[in-house]
């Protein structure tokens, strides 16, 4: 893959870039000419077209972005992953006080790590490391020092008796027959009675 980042220049040297990108390339003049070049820190520089020069600054985005090129205008080929941001400002802007960008390239990723993002714990660090020492030395095969050991007896809930549905029965008459209503419509030839 290659290596890519991304130039955020101001409206006046985009316009500048865009005439350099435009003109025939053989010409090489003083005026055509681009360099970007970075103090020790790796985060600060200049950024330089033709004899100007403008503050530069590495800026890490809130998040990696996938760029792709095509050949074809059918197929995307992916071509990089991007995840810095090279911000190039005019001499009277303040410079950033962070390291990474508070918002993304595009209007809805606006103040992106507040909005989109899980909040990073608030973790003590002491805690963190007591947690991974008795981590290190159970996975060793030993114990930790404030663990105890004991038996533990389940406890038997009582069992109540299974509560009968409220259903009911069938009213019976003195000859243990169930009774029957005077508008029963049945075929009385299959009653031994008659």
């Amino acid at each position: 893959m290659e290596e890519q980042f991304v130039l955020r220049v101001p409206p006046s040297v985009s316009e500048r870039i865009e005439r350099l990108l435009n003109e025939n390339a053989s010409s090489s003049s003083e005026e055509a000419s681009l360099d970007l070049s970075f103090s020790e820190d790796g985060r600060t520089g200049t950024f330089v077209i033709g004899n100007e020069r403008f503050p530069a600054s590495l800026l890490d985005l809130p998040c990696v972005m996938e760029s792709y090129k095509t050949y074809d205008d059918n197929v995307l080929i992916k071509t990089a992953d991007v995840g810095q941001m090279i911000m190039v400002r005019e001499e009277d802007d303040p410079a950033p006080e962070e390291v990474e960008y508070r918002h993304g390239l595009t209007p809805p990723m606006r103040d992106a790590r507040k909005r989109r993002f899980r909040r990073e714990p608030d973790l003590n660090p002491e805690l963190i490391q007591v947690v991974e020492k008795h981590l290190l030395n159970i996975m060793s095969g030993g114990t930790t020092s404030n663990v105890g050991v004991g038996l533990v007896e389940p406890r038997k809930a009582p069992v109540a008796p299974a509560a009968k549905p409220n259903v009911p029965e069938e009213a019976k008459n003195d000859g243990g027959e169930p009774e029957r209503s005077e508008t029963d419509d049945s075929d009385d030839s299959l009653d031994p009675e008659n």
